[in-house]
């Protein structure tokens, strides 16, 4: 039997971008045993993953102690294959066969693409997610009984940076189900799911008060598993550059992804269900806003909502037409040298 270590990010979007590289493996290497280490937050994605011996959770300690713990843990296995996607002391001291390595890459790319080129995977194999069926009795219990296709969204984010402003988002809501301006919307009269951490309910009230009874509340209620559950019954997602976003695009969900001062050639939603929407302030001004002051505020205030509106009924339109169009390319498919 061969083993596998698979080290990956401790940050949800990262982790998300990692698990087509992941699947690929799986597939290649059907028979192998996994052990698979990433942060505490994403770590719930990963628990169903085929083939898994090992979830390793790390937490982050003084003086890289987290490091020290995971070298004890598989220090002690002789592993078939090492993937080292934090590119850490662990995957070069423990023993290997093989072994790689997250490096730079010599172009800007996307980290799918990036993740890809470890093992030159062409095309690259999407991410996607193993949902259980836990999280979908979780989702069961969180979607209320009845409740039709439905808009998600996502007005938060791990840095206040890259947040568009909670009214904006109310506004489109409202918009897209035939709540605002006095018109049909996209979705005319759907739910619409809003998704934050908990800590960041409070940035997230904004949007709920404005919906009302409209909205269903998954602020704080969900771990990434449970909300992978819920946003795969999405009609569409809207949401900032966030780990939610990639959820939902690797869920299949219809998803626009809004970016100010990010970078959404690197982070953009990935996949022919993605779309992008970018301010108008040219993305080097912001930095150099950010540059001047850390806590600048209005970074997103350039992102127009007729603008967003339009890409988000484009898409649905779209996606609708052509959702059995984009059959996924066959995991696995590429040719893999054998473990041993």
């Amino acid at each position: 039997m061969s083993r596998i270590l698979f080290i990956t990010s401790n940050r949800l979007g990262d982790a998300v971008l990692s698990t087509g590289l992941l699947d690929h493996l799986t597939h290649a290497y059907p028979d192998a045993r996994l052990t698979i280490a990433c942060g505490p937050l994403p770590a719930p994605l990963f628990r169903s993953v085929p083939g898994l011996e090992r979830l390793i959770p790390l937490a982050k300690r003084s003086y890289a102690r987290h490091w020290l713990r995971l070298w004890l843990d598989c220090v002690g296995t002789r592993w078939d294959l090492v993937v080292d996607l934090r590119n850490s002391a662990v995957g070069r001291l423990v023993p290997a066969r093989r072994r790689v390595f997250h490096a730079k890459p010599p172009r800007p790319m996307h980290k799918v693409e990036e993740n890809a080129a470890l093992l030159g995977l062409s095309p690259p194999p999407a991410p996607r997610l193993w949902i259980d069926d836990a999280a979908r009795r979780q989702a069961d219990a969180l979607i209320p009984a009845g409740t039709g296709p439905f808009l998600a969204i996502g007005p938060t984010a791990n840095w206040l940076g890259k947040e568009w402003p909670a009214d904006r988002f109310a506004r489109l809501a409202l918009r897209l189900t035939g709540q605002g301006m006095g018109q049909g919307g996209v979705l005319q009269g759907a739910r619409v799911a809003v998704l934050a951490a908990g800590p960041e309910r409070e940035r997230a009230r904004p949007v709920l008060d404005a919906l009302g009874d409209r909205a269903i509340d998954l602020t704080g209620r969900t771990d990434p598993m449970a909300a992978a559950a819920c946003l795969e019954r999405a009609a569409l997602y809207v949401g900032n550059d966030s780990g939610l976003m990639h959820i939902a695009a690797a869920a299949g969900v219809p998803t626009v992804g809004l970016f100010g001062p990010g970078y959404p050639a690197i982070y953009g939603p990935w996949g022919p269900r993605g779309r992008v929407v970018v301010s108008e302030v040219p993305q080097a001004d912001l930095l150099a806003r950010v540059a001047a002051d850390p806590n600048a505020r209005g970074l997103m205030d350039g992102i127009a909502e007729d603008r967003v509106a339009e890409v988000a009924a484009t898409l649905l339109a779209e996606t609708h037409r052509t959702c059995d169009q984009f059959a996924a390319t066959p995991a696995g498919a590429a040719e893999v040298p054998p473990l041993r």
